[in-house]
């Protein structure tokens, strides 16, 4: 989708969610995307490939994004291994092939192609029953020129490991491109039931380099609620931000801020495993794709993460760390942004100072407490907004 500065009127779609533990999706009518519909909010992104499809579409409706990829793709740097792998597969001639990533395959092929292999492995794969994962895997098969015979049910490993126990006799040569975290426990329900497992990696995911402070800015990010989402779009991704959270000794904070104000975003359900083992409950799409990712992230924020308090002084909203009072918005700096959303949720009940200073992150104190308070009157320039409740607290005028 290309946009203009000539924005026509946005078509309402209907958008089905499902939330983890939700029996049925949830129906949701939404414009669809729109220029400047996440001004205001900040969102974490976590991926490394494709990382410029999510950043660029949230940008471009005016989000701050945050890129700290907690996993990168990692090649060999001379292909040894794989292709070692792939002639072993092309002398085997496997019964059946499961492909489970188009990059995966695609990246397998030109490998091989490089070294002279290509059309060995395409003849080698000619009568060779092929089961993809899910539509990605589809087209980078069909991409080689071979065909498919099926897809697993739920676009996961062990869907597709179900389908081939299931429906394909014992004893079999079996051979399957794994993506960048091998889940042996899917191998060695193959390799217990067939003659010959064959693994191809054409990649595989590797943690970041400790000299890369990017993880740890997002993991600070995330305690201090400086982030309105974070998106993930891979299980090993997740435990890699788990891992850097201990090693900074911040975990708990982490799993708290994700499992009350931060919104995490995962592609699907493989992906909000972890997520759900760690008791935070991610938005997930129906559909496992990346642009399905987008639409629910976009629509979540506005529909969910804008507080909205009526005052004397007209209708205040806040979006992100922007404040909206009237037709006036006003970008919040982190302090006083906690300041009145602590404000805002007490929704004109005062607020004592001691809660004010335990809504700061840090080592905050009375004196820092009040800086900020000052901050954010000064910052939102109405008198009388922000009242003083003598020797009980703060409120807002409502």
């Amino acid at each position: 989708m290309t946009e203009t500065n000539d924005v026509p009127a946005p078509d309402l779609y209907v958008h089905h969610v499902r939330l983890p533990g939700a029996v049925e999706p949830i129906e949701v009518a939404a414009p669809f995307l729109q220029p400047n519909q996440l001004v205001g909010f900040r969102i974490g992104v976590t991926s490394d490939r494709r990382s410029s499809d999510l950043i660029d579409a949230f940008e471009r409706r005016g989000a701050r994004v945050v890129h700290a990829p907690t996993l990168r793709i990692a090649h060999s740097q001379q292909d040894g291994p794989l292709l070692d792998d792939t002639r072993t597969m092309i002398a085997a001639r496997p019964d059946i092939l499961l492909a489970t990533t188009g990059y995966g395959v695609r990246r397998w092929f030109e490998v091989a192609e490089a070294d002279g292999l290509g059309s060995d492995l395409t003849d080698a794969l000619a009568e060779t029953t092929i089961l993809v994962r899910g539509p990605k895997a589809r087209g980078g098969i069909r991409a080689t020129g071979l065909g498919d015979s099926g897809m697993s049910d739920s676009e996961t490993t062990a869907s597709l490991v179900d389908k081939v126990l299931a429906e394909y006799p014992p004893g079999l040569t079996i051979g399957i491109q794994v993506h960048g975290a091998t889940d042996e426990q899917q191998l060695d329900r193959l390799r217990a039931v067939h003659e010959r497992v064959l693994v191809v990696a054409p990649y595989r995911w590797i943690a970041v380099d400790d000299t890369d402070e990017r993880v740890y800015k997002l993991v600070e990010a995330i305690c201090a609620r400086q982030l309105d989402c974070v998106t993930f779009t891979s299980a090993p991704a997740v435990h890699a931000l788990f891992t850097a959270a201990e090693g900074m000794e911040v975990y708990p904070e982490l799993l708290k801020a994700l499992q009350t104000q931060v919104c995490a975003a995962a592609v699907g359900p493989v992906t909000s495993a972890p997520l759900i083992a760690a008791g935070i409950a991610p938005i997930q799409p129906t559909r496992f794709r990346m642009g399905a990712l987008i639409r629910l992230v976009c629509e979540h924020l506005e529909q969910n993460m804008i507080e909205r308090v009526e005052t004397q002084n007209g209708l205040v909203q806040l979006r992100g760390s922007l404040v909206q009072v009237g037709e006036e918005r006003v970008q919040l700096p982190p302090t006083a942004l906690a300041i009145l959303r602590a404000l805002m949720r007490a929704r004109g009940a005062v607020v004592s100072r001691e809660d004010l200073t335990l809504a700061l992150s840090g080592d905050s104190d009375d004196h820092a407490m009040e800086v900020s308070l000052s901050r954010l009157r000064q910052t939102l320039g109405i008198p009388g907004l922000v009242a003083t409740v003598v020797k009980r607290g703060y409120r807002l005028n409502v």
